[in-house]
This record gives C-alpha cells, structure tokens and sequence, in this order.
C-alpha cells in the first residue's frame, strides 16, 4: 500500500482486528458479484469503498425505472443501460484505484471458470434454478459462497463452505423439489430491506476474507424489517445432497 492507500483505508486499518495485514488481504482478493440489483448495488458499492482489489460483476439486464426504488447504485440516467456498466461507473467513482471486471454473459457454459477466478461469491440473484447452479460450482471450486435473499419486509443471509465436510451447502439447505420463486416483481420490497440485506452481504464477505468474528457457516440468519428482529438457526450438512453430500 502506498500512502494514498493507508490514507484512503486509514478508519479501517485502525481497527486491531484489521490492521494492515487483513486490510491486504482485501486488496488482494478477488469477489464475483452475480447480480447488480437491490442486493448487488448496496454489496458494490461498500466492497468497493472498502477497497477488495479485484471485484467481478455480473448482470445480464439494463437498468428500468421501477429498479431504481431498491437499486441505488443505479441513477435515473442510466436507464437503458446495462447494469453492469451502470454500476461500474459509480463503484470507480468512489476508489478508483481498484479493478472492475464486468460480465453480462454469465451462463452455465463459463459460470465454473469465473467462480474459479474469485476468493468469494456473492449470489444476489432472485430464482433458485440459478442460486443451485452458482452453489454447485462454488463448492466443485471449493469457494465460499455468501448468499442472500430479500422479498417484502423480510431476508434471509448465510455463508456456505459446503466443500468442507463439516459445513452444508445451500442445496442442502433448499431442495429442488417442492421450492417454487418469490420475487420482488410478484411480491414487493420495501427498499431499506434491500440496503440492510446488501450490505449484511458485503460485512459478510469482508469478514470470511479477514476470517473475523461470526462468519454465519452453518447459520442462516432471518430478518423481519416489520418487527425489526433477527434471529438465526442452525444448518445442517445433508449426508443425501447430491452437491456436498
């Protein structure tokens, strides 16, 4: 780090659980994004801040106007245009000293070689036919997956290793039989829930890098925006999953 950069991450830095060396490691990783909505744009934009050397981005669509209630690193000028480019401007805006891949081709085809590239993955998709895919390829990678889920006043956080033999995977969690989608365009979404669970994600990712504190493995946490509670349950290893088992 030069001295723009001790600078720049000094009210991190300062923190003993941090320091220079776990501020390091930030600048040293690489995260893939998978989904610049209302959980990507809050993880973005702080993991940027934050300073995560290397974040890759991934998002198929362009920016609507009902986005734009939830998705605020998305502005009303950029409606039209892709998500990914979108959200990139805003993330250089902020540190402009990090790199910024964007995807908007992320398929089946090439989803196992890009999460091979990431130290961490954060799914901020919305349907489970893709969350069971960027889950199996995070534990065929053996990459820890942190996942989210938002919908009304309610989320749900959680980060899976389930390429250890101790920890479960998200499948093991959600089957594939007997799930049916929710999703905000169905159901609504209050829009701070988007922030709160977003950035839950990106406090999550930054942690497991840094190995600090409660990294929810094996914990799924619940949130209820109505009641403002938060609780958290245990997950259990399926021994039957077909993807960790």
């Amino acid at each position: 780090m030069n001295d723009q950069d001790l600078l720049r991450y000094s009210r991190q830095i300062m923190l003993p659980q941090v320091g220079i060396e776990n501020q390091q490691k930030l600048l040293d990783s690489t995260m893939l994004l998978i989904g610049m909505g209302g959980l990507g744009s809050p993880s973005a934009l702080y993991l940027a801040a934050a300073g995560v050397g290397h974040l890759i981005i991934a998002d198929f669509d362009k920016v609507e106007l009902s986005n734009l209630q939830r998705q605020i690193i998305h502005h009303t000028q950029d409606i039209g245009q892709f998500k990914v480019d979108s959200a990139k401007a805003k993330m250089l805006a902020i540190n402009p000293t990090i790199e910024i891949t964007t995807l908007k081709d992320l398929n089946a085809d090439n989803l196992d070689s890009w999460v091979k590239k990431a130290d961490i993955v954060l799914d901020g998709t919305d349907n489970f036919e893709t969350r069971f895919k960027i889950n199996k390829a995070c534990v065929h990678a053996k990459v820890a997956l942190v996942s989210a889920a938002v919908i009304r006043f309610e989320g749900q956080l959680s980060v899976f290793k389930g390429y250890q033999a101790d920890q479960p995977c998200y499948q093991c969690l959600y089957s594939k039989e007997g799930n049916s989608d929710e999703n905000c365009v169905e159901n609504g979404i209050l829009a701070p829930v988007a922030g709160l669970m977003g950035s839950l994600q990106a406090l999550q990712a930054v942690k497991t890098i840094m190995n600090l504190g409660e990294q929810l493995t094996g914990q799924l946490l619940m949130v209820d925006a109505l009641d403002l509670s938060f609780r958290s349950v245990k997950i259990s290893k399926d021994a039957a999953c077909p993807v960790c088992g």
